[in-house]
């Protein structure tokens, strides 16, 4: 949520700054507005509100706004209205919010995150003479460094140390200070931050796709530490004040994989890279015919040992642990509990010790699962982080990472990455079976060939992509919308559900299919859409007959069934095949039309598909 890009350098910063903006604009936002030196000359700061095109018309695209240092900001609402006096950034002096001009404030600054406890600041700051021109907790956080830095006239680095300590909650700083031309000051505490150093220039972000046009080698800030930069240099240091060395990341994939490649939109080129992300992340996992988890750190002997496991995540990948539950159960005969990740944390913890928690997460950075996390490795838990972005928080603090392969996701709309989070569940699922000794080796080598056969059946289920966007332009008007399944198939109508209201804002549910007489079907009435999921062979006529009573009330039914079950075509409307596949992995090919159906009903309703209203892409506010 939020996105903060700096630069200081031998270019000019604005273009360099409105590029990277431009590359966080996924991340959700109501308004953006930057800041630049020129040399030794007053800070000036620009601001706009709506979409980024609005500043850049502001500056020229950049061109009128001379000066090669500066911050950048797009905001997220938290603390006071979508406004121009509340949009970043903000100063330590006590002038307006205005949309443009040069300050006279000792520093100024962006913030990403939540300060908990801005109100006491805010009064303290108040009693000792600041003026408030905003409604935000980022002014407040921008008026305590101020404040730290003239009161006791140390430094930057101990000004910020001591806001650090002072204020609670979570943040990613970026300030320039008066004193200090040509340079960048930062800080973070479970918001994320990453620095680009490259050819004596310096690059600052919320996520690597914005700097990543500049350089691969990515040093990301830990927690509670904060960095100095100049023009080719990256200082860090601890809260102590105390400078400390840092290893640098190299990120494998390059721009373009953060770049539309020729379609309508993001979400539409992510769903089509399904197939290779897939196929990338088994081939990481299966090694000669077997599931390998050595290079995330767990042998086989330390899956024979796990009593239980604990699997906490936030929205899609709370879907993929639910998917998760019933795989690794069936398979390895281990209990398994899916919890949100938002919820684990406020419960007393009755965790064994020789259980594992599993927290999903795309972004590694999402506040909540992070969170959980702690909790559970301040009980001595062991921790997996099945995540997709090296280097994260959540990867630096689990005691082991699998890491999945979908490579960087733009559209807010999960898709490749939440594939790629059922493959880490499958993968998982078969280790422990064989760990535990559950599976004879016939059925092993079976589950492995299904597994591999996934990503050309993926591809398979695309092509029939034309036929869904037919639907999707006739019933794009629908108000309600339910989806259904039974077991597995319960799983991935989380998902497809999830899919369909946040991109198309028609309201949707997904339901066990067996509650559905359980007070839900009272809301079935003429025109409601019911989309079955049907690939579990065992229960698919259970759920046919629950539909069947929504037919029986108006209901339109769509089903989504593996190839074969051709009966189903007398039991629904409209009818979607995906290739026969073993039912512990039917969903990794029945949430690809799922996925397809929203985007499409998303596009026939003139929506904006990659950057659905009030959402963000990575939560890590709480």
């Amino acid at each position: 949520m939020c996105g903060i890009v700096g630069f200081t350098g031998k270019q000019q910063a604005a273009p360099v700054l409105l590029n990277g903006l431009s590359k966080l604009e996924y991340r959700g936002y109501d308004s953006a507005g930057l800041a630049v030196r020129d040399g030794e000359s007053l800070a000036e700061v620009v601001k706009a509100t709506g979409k980024l095109r609005n500043l850049a018309k502001k500056i020229d695209n950049g061109a009128a706004l001379p000066g090669m240092c500066g911050i950048g900001h797009t905001r997220w609402a938290t603390h006071g209205e979508p406004s121009q006096k509340n949009a970043h950034p903000h100063v330590s002096g006590n002038a307006t919010g205005s949309a443009s001009g040069a300050v006279e404030s000792e520093v100024v600054g962006v913030h990403n995150g939540i300060i908990e406890n801005y109100e006491e600041l805010k009064a303290k700051l108040i009693a000792n003479g600041y003026a408030f021109y905003s409604t935000t907790d980022t002014e407040v956080a921008i008026k305590l460094v101020d404040y730290y830095y003239k009161k006791y006239q140390l430094g930057p680095i101990d000004a910020i140390n001591r806001m650090m300590v002072r204020v609670r909650g979570s943040y990613a700083l970026a300030l320039m200070f008066k004193d200090y031309p040509g340079e960048i000051y930062a800080a973070r505490k479970d918001s994320p931050m990453v620095i680009g150093v490259t050819n004596g220039e310096t690059f600052l972000a919320s996520d690597v796709p914005a700097i990543l046009k500049y350089t691969r080698d990515i040093y990301y800030i830990d927690n509670l530490q904060s960095v100095r930069l100049l023009p080719g240099e990256a200082h860090f240091y601890d809260l102590n004040g105390d400078e400390v060395e840092m290893e640098s990341t190299h990120i494998t994939w390059d721009a373009e994989a953060a770049e539309k490649g020729g379609y309508e939109h993001f979400m539409l080129k992510e769903i089509h890279e399904q197939p290779k992300a897939v196929g990338d992340t088994i081939a990481s996992l299966v090694k000669d015919g077997r599931i390998d988890l050595t290079t995330a750190g767990l042998t086989k002997e330390i899956l024979e040992g796990v009593s239980e496991i604990h699997i906490a995540a936030c929205g899609s990948a709370w879907h993929a642990g639910m998917v998760g539950q019933y795989v690794i159960e069936d398979l390895a005969e281990v209990p398994v509990k899916v919890e949100l990740g938002s919820e684990f944390r406020y419960k007393k913890l009755l965790l064994d010790q020789n259980a594992l928690l599993i927290v999903i997460s795309q972004s590694g950075e999402t506040a909540d699962t992070l969170a959980a996390l702690r909790a559970a490795k301040s009980q001595g838990i062991r921790t997996l982080a099945v995540v997709n972005v090296i280097g994260s928080t959540i990867a630096r603090e689990a005691d082991n990472v699998l890491y999945t392969l979908a490579g960087p996701e733009i559209a807010v709309a999960t898709t490749k990455a939440y594939s790629t989070q059922l493959i880490a569940m499958y993968a998982l699922a078969l280790a422990m079976a064989d760990a535990k000794g559950k599976l004879e080796e016939k059925d092993y080598k079976y589950y492995i060939e299904e597994l591999q056969a996934l990503p050309d059946k993926i591809s398979k289920v695309l092509e029939d992509k034309k036929r869904i966007q037919w639907f999707a332009s006739k019933y794009y008007n629908a108000h309600d919308a339910f989806f259904l399944g039974r077991g597995l198939d319960y799983a991935i109508s989380l998902e497809g559900s999830l899919k369909m209201k946040e991109i198309s804002y028609i309201h949707s549910e997904a339901y066990a299919a067996g509650e559905l007489k359980h007070g839900t079907i009272s809301l079935i009435e003429k025109g409601i859409l019911v989309i079955g999921v049907l690939t579990q062979e065992e229960l698919m006529e259970k759920t046919i007959s629950n539909m069947e009573e929504c037919r029986a009330r108006g209901a339109y039914l769509v089903g989504v069934a593996s190839e074969g079950n051709y009966n189903v075509e007398d039991a629904v409307n409209f009818t979607i095949y995906v290739p026969q596949a073993d039912g512990h992995f039917a969903g990794s090919l029945a949430v690809i039309p799922l996925q397809i159906l929203g985007y499409y009903t998303s596009i026939a309703k003139g929506l904006d598909v990659d950057k659905p209203r009030n959402l963000a892409k990575s939560v890590t506010v709480e």
